[in-house]
């Protein structure tokens, strides 16, 4: 069966690109955000960890890291938002020969920050944890040395998902400080673009036996506002987070107004930096919605206190899973948010969670959702 078609879209457009373990979908919608229309899916069969739209200097590249059951992982790109894809050479994303590892998924594509100095610099997070930075848009990929080589390397364990970096968080103002999340090694940091260290000061891991180790946490997902890059959110195995330092204090939040503080994504809203949502499962043993109810929690006071938002979602019986990268916010005002579940249905709010409705369903296990607002 042939791949389908372009995504069609105008500038404004809101696209949301679903990955999931049999192909990537698109929705698509203007910016009202109340008709949507679904593309695909391409690369039929193969799992979409890894997904983005780059906007960048007027160019509209799709990037995917597909992972094919007989060909393994790659990178794979697209100039005409889909019309066509470039086959990647088979070195796209490889590591030296003399570190003796392979590349087993794609975990996270993330184009640099829009500064002049880094227009066309792309990072790749990968399985087995190593980070990977592209200079042509990501043609091409060369591994990260400096945290490849990290002391704490050979001490670091996988999570229930492999040991995979997918949080990569980037400098907005195009500098050298870097951040990544590692399942389950933790949070590491580099101040000047060479030098890695380990920051997970203040994270408890009572699963563990020394409950606040250095490293060796099971950090889930991270997430920030550019204009306050000292503020992370982070959600960890067990447990809600912030920091006001890039990570060098973490302070536990939530607590008190969550029904779990187990879950996988965290998503900082894109236009008030006090703002932050995390989805919550019941734990891990049960990582299913809390009470059969699907609800998105919003703190709008840096995690002081959290809301419930459940507004449209299924709230009988609805015993869903969303994972690490199933859940985005766009770029508009207003924010969008936007989540995939296990069982394959899509949600999405045009009105930063006050109201949902259900964009997709019957999709195949959604694996990662990203955004990107058509310039």
């Amino acid at each position: 069966m042939s791949e389908p078609g372009a995504i069609e879209v105008s500038a404004g457009d809101v696209v949301v690109l679903v990955g999931t373990s049999k192909g990537l979908f698109a929705l698509t919608a203007d910016a009202g955000r109340t008709t949507w229309t679904t593309t695909g899916p391409w690369f039929r069969g193969e799992e979409i960890y890894a997904a983005a739209l780059d906007t960048r200097n007027g160019r509209t590249r799709l990037l995917v890291g597909a992972t094919s059951g007989h060909w393994g992982p790659s990178v794979y790109r697209s100039d005409d938002l889909g019309a066509t894809w470039v086959e990647p050479e088979p070195d796209t994303l490889r590591f030296p020969e003399e570190t003796g590892a392979a590349v087993d998924r794609v975990w996270q594509l993330k184009p640099a920050p829009d500064s002049a100095n880094q227009p066309d610099v792309v990072y790749a997070g990968v399985e087995p944890a190593a980070l990977f930075r592209s200079e042509d848009g990501g043609v091409t990929f060369s591994l990260d040395r400096g945290l490849w080589d990290h002391e704490h390397r050979p001490q670091w364990q996988p999570g229930g998902g492999g040991l995979c970096l997918h949080t990569i968080i980037p400098d907005p103002a195009g500098g050298p400080r870097m951040a990544v999340a590692i399942s389950a090694a933790g949070f590491y940091r580099t101040l000047d673009g060479r030098t890695w260290e380990a920051a997970n000061s203040g994270i408890k891991a009572p699963f563990l036996p020394e409950p606040t180790p250095e490293f060796g946490q099971c950090v889930h997902k991270v997430d920030f506002h550019p204009s306050q890059p000292d503020t992370l959110f982070l959600q960890h195995h067990w447990g809600v987070y912030r920091s006001d330092d890039y990570g060098g204090t973490w302070t536990e939040i939530g607590a008190d107004d969550l029904p779990s503080t187990f879950g996988f994504p965290i998503v900082a809203d894109p236009n008030r930096p006090e703002t932050a949502y995390v989805l919550p499962l019941e734990g891990d043993f049960f990582r299913c919605t809390p009470d059969g109810r699907l609800r998105v929690y919003r703190t709008a006071d840096g995690g002081k206190t959290f809301e419930a938002l459940g507004n449209g979602l299924p709230q009988d019986n609805a015993y869903l899973t969303v994972l690490r990268d199933a859940f985005a916010a766009d770029a508009l005002d207003p924010a969008g948010l936007y989540l995939g579940t296990r069982t394959g249905d899509v949600f999405g709010s045009p009105d930063a969670g006050e109201s949902w409705q259900e964009l997709a369903r019957h999709l195949p296990p959604v694996l990662c959702v990203k955004t990107a607002v058509v310039r």
